[in-house]
């Protein structure tokens, strides 16, 4: 515990002391190549946390490329139109809506994780075939 001690009273700000950190904004033009290269390490640090940071609290900064919903469902084509005729349902079946059925069009209850994940409430669309 004493080596964390000494790390975060005095190397630490010894460190910092040490850099080449100007008072006023011209004297950042007028420092050297070595001084840039010793303002690396702690820059490159603060931009990884920084980074690291609005990754775990930013929602926004999660994934859903371009807010698009779908993500891997008949990429080729310019618009995904499925059509089933309700004589091939036999009583009941369930079609996905969140898009992210391993077994598109119907659902596999992948919306489950996808509720969990984004806080979200989607479910299948179920149609029924009553025969009389």
């Amino acid at each position: 515990m004493e080596s964390v001690s000494h790390l975060v009273k005095v190397s630490v700000p010894n460190y910092l002391a040490g850099l080449p950190i100007p008072n006023s904004i011209g004297g950042w033009f007028r420092l050297g190549i070595r001084d840039w290269f010793a303002l690396l390490p702690p820059t490159a640090l603060l931009t990884g946390l920084g980074y690291m940071s609005y990754r775990a609290f930013c929602p926004h900064g999660r994934p859903a490329p371009c807010g698009r919903v779908n993500v891997k469902i008949k990429k080729d084509v310019a618009k995904v139109v499925d059509t089933i005729d309700i004589e091939d349902i036999s009583e009941k079946a369930a079609f996905c809506r969140c898009w992210k059925s391993e077994n598109w069009p119907y659902c596999d209850g992948t919306h489950g994780r996808h509720n969990k994940e984004h806080n979200d409430n989607v479910g299948p669309l179920v149609i029924t075939n009553k025969k009389d």
